[in-house]
């Protein structure tokens, strides 16, 4: 099982907000999750990026791989270099 961390759209149309999630590979893109590490809301200004950050220090700890918008974010958070 391949675990990701990566983000779910919910937003309306037009006006995207993203939860970022963990969640196995093989699941759709807002299909089933395993846990919710936050939010990023790209619409408001400036954007706004709100990440627990134990838990995703401790997902990548345990193998989880990010995205790449999801690595840019955790970034401007500060959560990883």
């Amino acid at each position: 099982m391949s675990v990701k961390i990566r983000l779910k759209r919910i937003g309306a149309k037009k006006s995207p907000f993203y939860r970022v999630v963990v969640a196995d590979s093989r699941y759709p893109r807002d299909g089933r999750f395993i846990e919710e590490l936050g939010y990023y809301n790209p619409m408001v200004t400036p954007v706004d990026i709100k990440i627990d950050p134990e838990k995703a220090k401790k997902w990548i700890a345990n193998g989880a791989q990010p995205t790449e918008t999801v690595k840019s974010l955790l970034k401007k958070a500060g959560i990883t270099e």
